[in-house]
């Protein structure tokens, strides 16, 4: 996915980062509201982790923005404010998820997992396209039962395709999911991305069309 992180605390900050980034997601990553939304207004994210306290501003206060523009974006709230009536404004106020600091980045990347499920209408995080059976919780694949090995950044590209199958996904949309906002991108990184695919899902798991975009086959290959 592409996640924007808003947290002002470097070390916290670079934490998260590094693991929602090992997690297989692209992250930008801002420390102010002013910057936060700047960011949303250019760019289409799938998740926002949003502290509360920040330099200029509060972070509820931005939310109940973005939520009454039509912005339904899922976030996360990270915050040390822990008193359940903190909480239950968090969630009135839009939220879909509320994580106390400090907290376990495992927990962390379990409670991202789970908001993106919510959002794609498929809570079960065990789903079937063609002959691959894929366990999106815990990033396994099997491919007409045998395991298949993904790298982080594969897993992150593939989850792009199992999330629409079927559907064409531009070079673009693709991109997104792999680099933050500014990182430096080959010229033929998604099409080496997908021959790795292909090699390790089936030479017909990924369709190019030509000029447009790729797309998941959901027969088997």
């Amino acid at each position: 996915m592409r996640i924007l992180l808003v947290e002002d605390t470097v070390g916290l900050g670079e934490a998260v980062r590094d693991q929602i980034t090992d997690d297989g997601h692209a992250v930008d990553w801002v420390q102010s509201l002013s910057f936060a939304e700047a960011s949303l207004q250019t760019t289409a994210y799938d998740l926002v982790l949003l502290d509360l306290m920040l330099p200029d501003g509060h972070g509820l206060g931005f939310l109940k923005t973005i939520r009454s523009s039509g912005n339904t974006t899922p976030v996360i709230i990270l915050t040390a404010r822990d008193q359940v009536s903190d909480r239950i404004e968090g969630l009135n106020a839009g939220a879909d998820d509320y994580l106390i600091k400090p907290f376990d980045l495992s927990e962390l990347s379990a409670r991202v997992a789970a908001v993106a499920r919510r959002y794609r209408g498929n809570p079960n995080p065990l789903i079937q396209v063609g002959n691959l059976e894929v366990d999106l919780h815990d990033h396994r694949i099997q491919r007409d039962g045998q395991p298949v090995e993904l790298t982080a950044r594969e897993w992150a590209l593939f989850e792009g395709f199992i999330q629409r199958p079927g559907m064409l996904l531009s070079r673009q949309q693709l991109e997104d999911r792999l680099y933050a906002f500014g990182a430096e991108i080959e010229s033929n990184t998604i099409e080496v991305y997908v021959s790795r695919l292909r090699k390790k899902l089936g030479r017909d798991a990924i369709v190019t069309v030509r000029g447009m975009g790729y797309r998941l086959e959901t027969h088997e290959s």
